[in-house]
């Protein structure tokens, strides 16, 4: 019951946020735009060299698996094609996600339960600020907007980690592997992977505002909030990229 209270939570933030950043304007009340950047800057600046990093050694290794296993069978000038593929539609928003929730979901949960045990939530309400427009929607907004820029970013980096080792191991050219990667490449993989990681970004923030404003128990609860926090929102995000890519290749 506790985990169905907590998607209805989620639920009703999700489209109460929605609601400030169309109707807040009007309400003399918008979401402002420091406040988004300031979060922006957070979650994807400061991401960068991890991703990099990562994306990195990921798509050297993905190039290293699948060169071996296409050896089996003589095909290893398919390794580009399969490569591919598999960055830009799993490796990368999947990566991105999981660091992006290891690092900003749970920083977002540890802010807001600080806040809670404080009673810093219900002093803005009090002097007529409503949490939902000045918490939730800032980061919400950031995390849609750079999480699949870092995507994006995580599929250059990989591929190119992966094309560096593909050319020393078979003995191309760069040139030849960037005209194999127009070939093996489509917008429609980039976009399927960008697209997965919009819906990470919800899942990531959701997962940890929720946590976060149902912190009890001091200091110790918001320990507890931000593991939990963790744990939750990349369970979320596993299950959300198989039921995903299921429903993608039976469309």
């Amino acid at each position: 019951m506790a985990g169905i209270s907590e998607m209805g939570l989620a639920m009703m933030l999700l489209l109460e946020s929605l609601s400030w950043l169309v109707t807040g304007r009007a309400r003399h009340q918008p979401v402002r735009l420091e406040a988004i950047t300031r979060q922006a800057v957070e979650i994807g600046i400061g991401a960068v060299p991890i991703v990099f990093v990562l994306s990195f050694a990921i798509g050297m290794m993905v190039a290293i698996q699948g060169i071996y296993s296409l050896s089996l069978f003589g095909a290893e000038s398919q390794v580009t094609l399969g490569v591919t593929l598999s960055i830009t539609r799993e490796f990368a928003p999947l990566i991105t996600g999981i660091l992006v929730a290891g690092r900003s979901g749970s920083a977002l949960a540890a802010r807001l339960g600080m806040m809670r045990i404080s009673e810093e939530i219900s002093a803005l309400t009090v002097i007529g600020i409503n949490p939902v427009r000045y918490l939730v929607a800032p980061p919400l907004v950031a995390m849609l907007i750079m999480l699949p820029a870092l995507t994006w970013f995580a599929d250059c980096v990989a591929l190119l980690g992966a094309g560096l080792y593909i050319t020393a191991e078979l003995g191309l050219s760069f040139p030849a592997y960037l005209s194999d990667l127009r070939l093996a490449s489509s917008i429609g993989d980039i976009l399927h992977g960008v697209g997965k990681s919009a819906l990470f970004a919800l899942l990531i923030t959701l997962v940890g505002v929720v946590n976060g404003i149902g912190v009890s128990g001091g200091a110790e609860g918001v320990g507890r909030a931000t593991t939990r926090s963790v744990v939750h929102a990349i369970s979320a995000i596993v299950i959300a990229d198989m039921i995903f890519a299921f429903l993608a290749t039976r469309a």
